[in-house]
């Protein structure tokens, strides 16, 4: 999908509203240059007027040689003689006017048409990750490492994140940020044969940090209305623009939680040092086995892991038959950045809550999954929907 440059936000804000639907929007050359080097699939640069004539041709040069499937667009205030001439040695493929919503659209087109001209079809195939971030009792943390986990993940704008808020009920994924979204999933209800991404997009809100988030709904009766089948139509809708999408999923195995397990590639499961969270964790383990989920993609990570409870790191992975990814220890910082609305990956990086997400993300990034495909299966790919519904009704049996 395209990417906007421009150091104003409210800049990108008003470009990306003219941009196709899962468009994306940085701040600086420098994040689109890690932007252009995680996906191959780009094939658009809008450079927005913020920028001064002078970096915008620089930045125009450097990408001529060094993504020639790229097309460069810069959007101006003034469309001079001289700016154009300069555009035309510099490679660009189009000059508009910034508010010229029109020139916009069409100047995108071209380039989309030029990239399936050169790479073909295929080349515009995306690349995406669904990690799920499940505990199975509430009140160990597990909204706190979801949205750190997603900031993370973004790597500043490098890489297109949605976080989506799966706890149907009483979802916080929105007041810790210190959103307040005019859409959540909730407006999605009923769309199951209909809903696109273009929908999708008008559904979810935009945090500083280049993040996505689908809310979830502001009532808990809603839950009900959510079917399992609109759930693995969203995470599928998702897939199709987003690199990485985070689902903090609800405490609970109903068929919503599912749902969303069964299209996961990966598994962040928390807990903390204490019995009664050990004993419903060794039980979620055992059901994943039983029903054959990410077995050899889950990670663990330890929350208010601190040594005076009495049950040691080596404890709890004799316990669970799991390796320990990460451990977290209790800070006054994480309840605080938490109540000021303001992540501790963001407010405080050098905070150890801070350093584990950050190595935890780069062992999730490491390799991304492609879309379905039809070759051999593969066990990191989400089955199709007839397979999932199988297995869920075995589970009811």
């Amino acid at each position: 999908m395209p990417v906007v440059v421009d150091p104003d936000p409210m800049v990108v804000e008003t470009l990306l509203a003219s941009m196709p639907a899962g468009s994306h929007g940085v701040e600086s050359v420098d994040r689109l240059n890690a932007w252009i080097s995680a996906h191959s699939d780009e094939y658009a640069v809008v450079l927005g007027p913020t920028l001064t004539d002078e970096e915008a041709v620089v930045t125009c040069e450097v990408l001529r040689t060094s993504a020639l499937a790229v097309s460069t667009i810069l959007a101006r205030e003034e469309l001079t003689g001289d700016l154009l001439a300069a555009a035309m040695k510099c490679g660009a493929r189009d000059v508009v006017h910034h508010s010229d919503t029109v020139a916009i659209t069409d100047a995108l087109n071209r380039a989309f048409e030029l990239f399936v001209a050169l790479r073909g079809p295929a080349g515009a195939m995306h690349m995406s990750k669904v990690i799920a971030v499940f505990s199975p009792k509430g009140g160990v943390g597990k909204t706190t490492i979801s949205v750190n986990l997603a900031l993370a993940l973004t790597e500043k704008g490098a890489r297109r994140v949605c976080l989506v808020d799966l706890d149907l009920a009483f979802g916080d994924v929105a007041i810790t940020m210190q959103l307040f979204p005019t859409h959540s999933i909730e407006q999605a209800i009923g769309s199951e044969d209909s809903i696109d991404v273009e929908m999708l997009d008008g559904l979810l809100t935009r945090h500083q940090d280049s993040l996505m988030v689908l809310a979830a709904p502001p009532h808990p009766d809603t839950r009900e209305r959510i079917t399992p089948l609109l759930v693995s139509r969203i995470i599928r809708t998702l897939r199709e623009t987003f690199d990485f999408i985070v689902i903090d999923l609800a405490p609970a195995f109903d068929e919503q939680v599912l749902t969303a397990l069964d299209e996961t590639d990966e598994i962040v499961l928390v807990t903390t040092l204490d019995v009664p969270t050990l004993k419903n964790v060794k039980v979620a383990v055992e059901t994943f086995d039983a029903l054959h989920i990410a077995r050899d993609n889950r990670h663990l990570v330890l929350n208010r892991a601190d040594d005076e409870v009495g049950i040691t790191a080596d404890k709890v992975e004799g316990i669970l038959g799991m390796t320990v990814d990460s451990q977290i220890a209790s800070s006054l910082e994480i309840a605080a950045a938490t109540n000021a609305g303001s992540p501790v990956i963001v407010s405080d990086p050098e905070h150890q809550l801070s350093a584990s997400i950050r190595q935890l993300a780069g062992t999730l990034a490491g390799e991304l999954v492609g879309p379905l495909g039809t070759g051999a299966p593969d066990s990191s790919i989400p089955q199709s929907e007839a397979e999932a519904k199988s297995r869920r009704s075995r589970r009811r049996k």
